[in-house]
C-alpha cells in the first residue's frame, strides 16, 4: 500500500543545517577554519573534568542545578532565570516554537546566522530577512520590517557570519523600537571574544525586560562544542515556557560536569580572547595589504573574519586553493556570500599560512 504520509507543508522548504566541512570532497582531512573552534583547545581543568564523569548508567540532573547556579554567579544572574540548552541552537528553536507559528513573521537581518531561517520553518512560521548595511545588522532596517505578524527577532551580537558588532546603544534602540509582544531573541554565541568594555547590554536587558532572551554558548571561547551546552536568561515567564518544551535530561551527565569545570577557569577563556583578537588583528592587516588586490576583510568582533573577493581573485578559486595546500574555510553562497569566505581564527602559524597563500593566489590571478 502506497505511503500517504506526509509532514507538515512548511518542512518541504526546509534546507537542512550545512556544518562546516573537516576535509575535501575526496575525504583528505584538511586543518579545520570551517567552524569557528577554539584553536586553544578546551581548558585543563574542563578536560580532567570529563575525564571523570563517568556515569553514563544514571540520568543527568535534568535541571542542570550545578551549572545554573555557577552561571548565575558568574554572571550575576537568578539562577531560576537561567533555562540550560543542547548548545544555544535548541534555545533558538524552543524559543521561536513558543513565542512563533503558522501566519506569524520571524525576523532576522540578511546574512545572519543560517539556522535562523530553519527555526523560522520549522515551527511555520514566515522567515522574513531585513537588508543588512555594508553586511552588519541594520536596526532601522530591522525595526522598518516589523509588522504586526512579528512575533521574534533574531539578532546575534557579534553576528555569524560577518562578525560585525552593534554596540549597547543600537541594541537598545532596536529593543525600545519593537512592541512589547514581539521577543527579541539576542544570539551572544561569540561574546566572550568581545572585550568586556564593549558589553552591548543584552544581559541586562533580558534582566529587566518580559520580552528579550539572551542565549549563550560553550562551544566557541569555552572550547566545549563537542559537549554541546548552551544556555539563556531572560524573565521567568520566558524562561518557564522555554523549560517546559526543551529536551528533557537535554545536557548529559558529562557535559555538565564539564562545563562547570570550564567555568572556573576563567584564566583560559581570557586568553582565548587575546589570542583571537591579537590574530585576528594581524590576519585582518594582511589581507588589508591584499586591497590592491580586491580583498577586504570585514570589521569583526568575533573568532573569525569574513574575506570579501571583489577582483581578480575569485573566492571559489582561493576556497580550491587553500584546501589544496591542506586548508578547509568556509564558503556560504547559499547566504548571498559566494564572493566570500568565512575563516575561523586559528593559531599564529595557521593563519600566517593562510595570508601567504591568499597573496600568493591574488599574485597569480
Amino acid at each position: 500500500m502506497a505511503s500517504t504520509l506526509n509532514p507538515k507543508p512548511w518542512i518541504d522548504a526546509i534546507h537542512a543545517y550545512i556544518p562546516g566541512k573537516s576535509g575535501d570532497d575526496d575525504g583528505r582531512p584538511l586543518v579545520k577554519l570551517s567552524a569557528n573552534e577554539n584553536p586553544l583547545g578546551s581548558s585543563p581543568q574542563a578536560l580532567a573534568a570529563r575525564a571523570a564523569a563517568q556515569v553514563p548508567s544514571l540520568y543527568p540532573d535534568g535541571d542542570s542545578t550545578a551549572l545554573r547556579e555557577a552561571i548565575g554567579q558568574l554572571h550575576g544572574i537568578d539562577p531560576a532565570r537561567i533555562v540550560m540548552g543542547t548548545g544555544s541552537g535548541e534555545l533558538l528553536h524552543t524559543a521561536t516554537g513558543a513565542y512563533a507559528g503558522p501566519g506569524d513573521e520571524v525576523l532576522y537581518s540578511q546574512y545572519a546566522f543560517s539556522l535562523y531561517e530553519i527555526v523560522a520553518r520549522r515551527c511555520g512560521a514566515q522567515p522574513v530577512e531585513a537588508p543588512a548595511r555594508d553586511y552588519a545588522n541594520d536596526v532601522d532596517a530591522l525595526l522598518a520590517a516589523v509588522t504586526p505578524r512579528t512575533r521574534v527577532v533574531l539578532l546575534a551580537n557579534p553576528n555569524n557570519p560577518t562578525g560585525t558588532f552593534l554596540p549597547a546603544s543600537e541594541i537598545a534602540r532596536l529593543h525600545a523600537g519593537l512592541p512589547g509582544d514581539v521577543l527579541l531573541v539576542l544570539d551572544q554565541a561569540y561574546a566572550e571574544y568581545v572585550a568586556p568594555e564593549q558589553d552591548d547590554g543584552s544581559l541586562a536587558l533580558a534582566a529587566h525586560h518580559a520580552n528579550v532572551l539572551v542565549t549563550r554558548t560553550f562551544s566557541k571561547a569555552y572550547g566545549l562544542a563537542g559537549e554541546r551546552v548552551g544556555w539563556g536568561t531572560g524573565s521567568e515567564a520566558v524562561v518557564g515556557v522555554l523549560n517546559r518544551i526543551r529536551g528533557a535530561f537535554n545536557v548529559s551527565n558529562s557535559a555538565q560536569a564539564t562545563a562547570l569545570a570550564a567555568l572556573t577557569d576563567q584564566a583560559f577563556v581570557e586568553h582565548s580572547r587575546l589570542h583571537n583578537a591579537a590574530e585576528r588583528a594581524r590576519f585582518v592587516a594582511a589581507i588589508e595589504a591584499l586591497g590592491n588586490h580586491g580583498l577586504r576583510a570585514v570589521p569583526s568582533e568575533a573568532n573569525f573574519a569574513l574575506v570579501l573577493f571583489e577582483g581578480a581573485l575569485s573566492a571559489v578559486t582561493a576556497l580550491n586553493g587553500l584546501a589544496a595546500r591542506g586548508y578547509i574555510v568556509r564558503h556560504l553562497p547559499g547566504q548571498g556570500l559566494g564572493h566570500a569566505l568565512r575563516i575561523t581564527v586559528g593559531t599564529r602559524e595557521q593563519m600566517d599560512a593562510i595570508a601567504a597563500i591568499l597573496r600568493e593566489l591574488a599574485e597569480a590571478a
